[in-house]
């Protein structure tokens, strides 16, 4: 059955709009951070230092200033800043190979290293384990200038 022209782009318009609604829907409900979550960083906990791979961020009384490399400096450090996890009650069975990542918090002479796993996993100084919200994820990585 042969469609005429006015008929395509009735089928067209009809599959855009589709295609565009089910991609809302899909972004409202993956964008939202997932309920049982609590901030890592806070007024009583406040993040100074930062580093990820060799990548610094650092808080100082101008405000934040990262490793040269980096390009959106704020963007990264507010992504930390907003970070909401949401706390495990046991160890996840399998982890891919951790990343170390040092926090240091005001009013601590010594940083923290935690480790941050592919999979969205944290886990701190203490052993406990968080889940980093996947909408989050790759907010965490740090925009690096390519040489």
């Amino acid at each position: 059955m042969a469609l005429t022209r006015r008929q395509w782009n009735n089928t067209i318009i009809i599959a855009s709009l589709l295609m565009v609604s089910v991609l809302t829907v899909l972004d409202r409900r993956t964008s939202q951070v997932p309920s049982g979550t609590s901030p890592l960083f806070d007024a009583k906990v406040p993040l100074t230092e930062l580093q990820l791979d060799g990548v610094w961020l650092s808080r100082s009384d101008d405000g934040w200033h990262c490793d040269p490399q980096v390009i959106s400096c704020s963007d990264w450090a507010d992504a930390w800043l907003q970070l909401e996890v949401s706390p495990l009650s046991e160890a996840p069975a399998e982890t891919k190979q951790p990343r170390e990542l040092l926090l240091r918090i005001a009013n601590q002479s010594e940083g923290q290293v935690w480790l941050l796993f592919a999979d969205g996993l944290l886990k701190s100084p203490a052993g406990n384990w968080y889940l980093i919200p996947p909408s989050r994820r790759e907010s965490l990585e740090p925009v690096l200038l390519t040489h």
